[in-house]
Parts: C-alpha cells; structure tokens; sequence
C-alpha cells in the first residue's frame, strides 16, 4: 500500500510535469495518481495497520466473549490470561494459527475470517453471542475491499453502495451487543 506522502508526491509530479512528458509517459510515472488523495492532508494510517488494528480489537473481543463479560464483567486478570490461553489454543488446533506476541499482517488476514469466527463459536455456549460474532464479522469482510482498494468505485463499486449501510450497522452493532466494551466509544 502506497504511503499518502508518496500519493502526494505523485499528484505534485502530475500536476507540475516537472520532466515536460506527454500524457502517456506521464501516467506512467505517477502510476494511476491523477487526482489529490483527499481525506487526508497528513499522513495517516495504511491499509495494512488498519488491517492488523482491527485483527487486535476482534481477537480482544474473542477472549471477551469466551469469558462472557457480557454477564461477568469484573473477571480477573488471571481469567483473562486463561480466555486468551483458551483462545490460542484452540485457533492453533482448528486453524492452525500459531500464537504470537505482536499482531501482524499475516496473522490479521488469518485471523479475520468467517471460519475463524466459527472456530471461536465452538467455545461460546450462546447461540445469540453466536450470531452477534458472525454478524460482525460478516460485516467486516464485506467493508474491508473499500478501504484496501486504491480505487473502489472502479474496484469494487458494490462494496462501495453497501459500505455507508454496513458501517452504520457495524457501529450500532458494537454499541449495543458488545457494549460491555465499546459503551460511549462509538460515535
């Protein structure tokens, strides 16, 4: 993924034409950065890191949810441990998804999965917790394409139409079912 420094630099060499190129050789040079990235105007998080953020928050939430924090909230630390050992465990067995101190891409996109998502059920007793996990995860996996594109209305026009719909969904979704952990954080 492209840093927004980089795409910067492009769109400044497309506008500018600083090496007098035609159009053709132009587009080569910056590569498809015809427009100013907008968004942002400092640099930000890349599509990797945000995968790899949002691996660490659901693997968070799968050690919640198999220690049912939804009916237990004040559970010790030495619980917690034994949720995150239960977790490990078990990805290893069914995904083989050996654990690791410090999340990272290749274990982000591993972990991110329905089948991972139905590997954790098997050690959640409520079917209703069952649904809110898929659910969740579904949304997610139909999200991600927009912002791992670099150009999505071309790339992915339907994920795009369905993205506004799906993150409203994901947000009241993570604000009332797992609010044991993101009550007053979603906004």
């Amino acid at each position: 993924t492209r840093s927004h420094a980089e795409n910067l630099e492009r769109y400044e060499v497309w506008r500018s034409n600083p090496y007098h190129e035609s159009v053709e050789e132009l587009r080569d040079r910056v590569k498809g950065v015809s427009a100013k990235p907008f968004i942002e105007t400092v640099p930000s998080i890349d599509a990797l890191h945000c995968d790899i953020g949002n691996a660490a928050e659901f693997y968070k939430i799968f050690q919640l949810e198999i220690g049912e924090v939804y009916k237990n909230p004040n559970a010790s630390k030495e619980e917690r441990k034994r949720w995150q050992a239960t977790l490990d465990k078990h990805l290893r067995k069914k995904m083989n998804l050996k654990p690791i101190m410090r999340m990272n891409g290749n274990f982000a996109r591993k972990l991110m999965t329905k089948e991972t998502v139905d590997a954790v059920c098997e050690l959640i007793p409520s079917e209703e917790r069952h649904e809110a996990l898929r659910e969740l995860m579904d949304l997610y996996l139909k999200m991600k394409p927009v912002w791992r594109s670099s150009c999505p209305a071309k790339e992915c026009p339907e994920s795009l139409c369905q993205y506004s719909f799906n993150s409203q969904r994901f947000a009241e979704l993570l604000s009332t079912k797992f609010k044991y952990r993101y009550e007053g954080k979603i906004t």
